[in-house]
Formats: C-alpha cells, sequence, structure tokens
C-alpha cells in the first residue's frame, strides 16, 4: 500500500472482492513480531551485495524478544530487516550489559564494533586489534599530567604541615586577645581627650556679643524693637485724636 492510498478517503472495491481470500500473516507460537521504524545503530556492510548501510538510517524492522536471554531481568530484543540492495535478511540485538547493539547476522559491523571483553580489544572474528597510536598518545599524556598535578598537591601538604610543627595554638588565642584588649583602651583613652579638648576649647556665649555677631539673634532682636516702636506710635496717634475730639468738643 502506498502513501496516497493510505491516505484517501474513498477507496474502490471491485463486484467480486472476497475479503475471506486474503492471506493473513502467519506466526508461530510464543513470538510476537512488531513492524517497528528504527535507525540503524552502526555502520554496516552487507555480507551478501558488500552494500554499505550508514548509521541513522532507517528502516521498518520487525521487532520480536529474544527467547532465553535476559539482562538483570530486562527483556532483550531483536531487529531484522532486508538490506536495500539485494533484500538480503540482517539481524542485530540489543546489549544492555554495554549500553550497545550486537550484531548477529547477515551483516559486519565497521564502526570499530570490538567485543567487550575486559581490558582487551578484539575484532569480530576474535583477533586482538591494534591500539591507536594517537589515542595511547593522549592517555599517556593526561596521565603525566595527573602525576604532576598529585605530586604538587603532596609539596603543599607537607609544607603545611612542616609550618604547623611546633606551633601553640592555645598561646597564639593569648596573644591575640591581649593585643585586642590594648587596642580598646588606646581607643578609649584616645575618644576620652578629644572629648576634653573639645569642650576646653569651646567659646563661652556673650548675650551682647550674640546679638552682633550672630545674624539671625540679631535680625530677631531688630524686630522686637521695630514691633516696640510701631506700638509707641499707635498709642501716640490715639493719644492725639483723643486731644483733637476733646478740643472741637469743648469749641462747640
Amino acid at each position: 500500500m502506498t502513501g496516497t492510498e493510505r491516505k484517501c478517503f474513498q477507496k474502490y472495491y471491485p463486484a467480486d472482492f472476497d475479503p475471506s481470500k486474503l492471506q493473513k500473516a502467519k506466526r508461530t507460537k510464543g513470538k510476537l513480531e512488531i513492524v517497528q521504524r528504527v535507525m540503524v545503530p552502526f555502520n554496516m556492510q552487507c555480507n551478501s551485495c558488500a552494500e554499505y548501510i550508514y548509521k541513522g538510517k532507517k528502516f521498518n524492522m520487525n521487532r520480536e524478544t529474544v527467547q532465553g536471554e535476559a539482562y538483570l531481568g530486562l527483556k532483550l530484543f531483536r531487529f531484522q530487516f532486508n538490506c536495500p540492495n539485494c533484500m538480503a535478511h540482517i539481524t542485530f540485538k540489543t546489549d544492555l550489559e554495554h549500553c550497545d547493539y550486537k550484531n548477529e547476522h547477515g551483516a559486519t559491523r565497521l564502526d570499530g564494533g570490538a567485543v567487550h571483553s575486559g581490558s582487551m580489544n578484539l575484532n569480530l572474528d576474535g583477533s586482538e586489534a591494534p591500539e591507536d597510536p594517537m589515542k595511547t598518545l593522549e592517555k599517556r599524556q593526561k596521565q603525566s599530567l595527573l602525576e604532576m598535578r598529585n605530586l604538587e598537591e603532596l609539596e603543599d601538604l607537607q609544607e603545611k604541615n612542616r609550618g604547623k610543627e611546633g606551633v601553640d595554638y592555645l598561646k597564639l588565642l593569648e596573644a591575640a586577645k591581649s593585643k585586642e584588649k590594648e587596642l580598646e583602651k588606646e581607643e578609649d583613652a584616645r575618644m576620652a581627650r578629644d572629648l576634653l579638648q573639645r569642650s576646653s576649647e569651646a567659646p563661652k556665649l556673650d548675650p551682647a556679643s550674640s546679638k552682633s555677631t550672630n545674624p539671625i539673634i540679631k535680625r530677631k532682636y531688630e524686630q522686637k524693637e521695630r514691633f516696640a516702636g510701631i506700638k509707641l506710635v499707635k498709642k501716640s496717634v490715639t493719644g492725639l485724636g483723643l486731644i483733637a475730639g476733646y478740643v472741637s468738643d469743648s469749641e462747640t
């Protein structure tokens, strides 16, 4: 069935169509195959036609549970698909112990798929794989750097331990406390001297001189004098008015 047939809304069924004649897929007992869209987990080459199948290429694969094998109670799955060139049967399964996949049948793994067997790197045929000189050089450089750092840390610790030998911490604490007390006493004495000096140097206020020197006091004093003069003028004016009224009454 193509993509267009799958997505159409109306399908044509001929008059002589009999659904009972359709062949059903045969399933073996105990095996349940599920078609699943899976990407190839590693680079491989077909053993029949030497076709290269690269990692990440998607296929519709049949997934089934591996019978009689498990890892820590977890099931292992086998994936089956056909080579896109010669339709050869290729299978691989999950490897939970090493978080990887194992190639089983129909193809050869190409991306350095070494069998996990301790510290030795083995090829698929069991022969020992040659070590990469660049990787060995990088490992040696990392080991030398780690050794140098460890030596520096060890020397620092030894120097610290040498400096700590023969030191009485109680005496150091007592000396620090006595020094703090002396500093507090000196600070109190200095503050007392400053207060005495300020009190002796403070000028005594004279009310007469304050009037002439302080502008605020002088202004207030002038305002008082001005108000007193205004009051006198008002009293004199009212007195003159009374006299004028008395004179006019006497003339009449």
